[in-house]
């Protein structure tokens, strides 16, 4: 778990996918442009995806309309391959996701250090619906 004093918010998720298919379409940026934005005005239209220890990502997020958009950017802490990633984000707040098997499901828990700028419900809202179009996505897939 994090451990410092900002506030710590914490989402989660049940995918009905093996760990196997749910590490894929979490890690790979092909599916990584399919799942990555809190709501269906935003897309997520480029990924890059180094998945190793101080390896980086850079994950595009813009409004549809081309209103706003943003580069979520960061480097991996830890990696371990099913179980655990970690990151630090690039405003330098922390991000631990896990990731739990248990017949043919995967359940996901991420937590991660609010930002100062908005209200944590709004924060914990955003990154949740992200994760709900994870699973979405992760069940729909074909592999």
């Amino acid at each position: 778990m994090i451990k410092n004093e900002n506030t710590i918010i914490t989402v989660r998720t049940t995918v009905n996918a093996p760990l196997k298919k749910v590490w894929k379409h979490w890690t790979s940026p092909d599916s990584i442009t399919g799942w990555n934005f809190a709501s269906d005005d935003w897309h997520s239209p480029r990924a890059e995806n180094d998945l190793r220890k101080d390896g980086k990502f850079n994950y595009r997020m813009e409004a549809k309309d081309g209103s706003m958009g943003f580069d979520f950017t960061g480097t991996y802490d830890e990696v371990e391959e099913g179980e655990k990633i970690s990151y630090t984000i690039g405003d330098g707040r922390k991000v631990e996701i896990i990731f739990s098997s248990y017949d043919n499901k995967t359940e996901i828990i991420e937590s991660f250090e609010a930002e100062s700028q908005n209200p944590v419900e709004l924060q914990r809202n955003g990154w949740q619906s992200i994760l709900n179009n994870f699973k979405k996505f992760a069940e729909s897939a074909d592999n």
